[in-house]
């Protein structure tokens, strides 16, 4: 039972610092509108979180992509999982298993209100400054 609460809380502890990387990452190139969706109390879910944000052009989405990647890699040593969306960069999606982040350009991400979708989950807004 100890080893199993130890592994739960390691868990919980690479989850926060995954987060707190790819927002960073996020922050770095000036993505808004960061939004973290908590999933864990919802039944038949995927993954524990969403981290979604828009950029304003397929350049930007690219780039917050390009700097979480980055971000991410150089502090824990972690890399996606999988990525998919980068060809025409309306939407990318990035697996990194327990969190997976969607960047969106600011008209699709409207579009498909994915918030909508998972409104029982547990939503966190980042405030930017800038």
């Amino acid at each position: 039972m100890r080893k199993e609460i130890n592994l739960m809380a390691n868990k919980e502890t690479n989850n926060d610092q995954l987060i707190a990387h790819i927002i960073k990452g996020i922050e770095e190139v000036k993505g808004n509108d960061i939004d973290i969706l908590d999933l864990r109390e919802i039944e038949n879910t995927v993954c524990d979180y969403f981290i979604i944000c828009n950029g304003t052009s397929n350049t930007q989405v690219n780039a917050i992509v390009s700097s979480v990647q980055k971000t991410v890699s150089k502090s824990l040593k972690d890399k996606p999982w999988h990525i998919e969306g980068s060809d025409n960069a309306e939407w990318i999606l990035m697996d990194y298993v327990n969190v997976v982040v969607h960047v969106f350009q600011k008209h699709i991400r409207e579009y498909y209100d994915i918030e909508s979708l998972w409104g029982d989950a547990k939503v966190t807004s980042i405030e930017t400054k800038y």
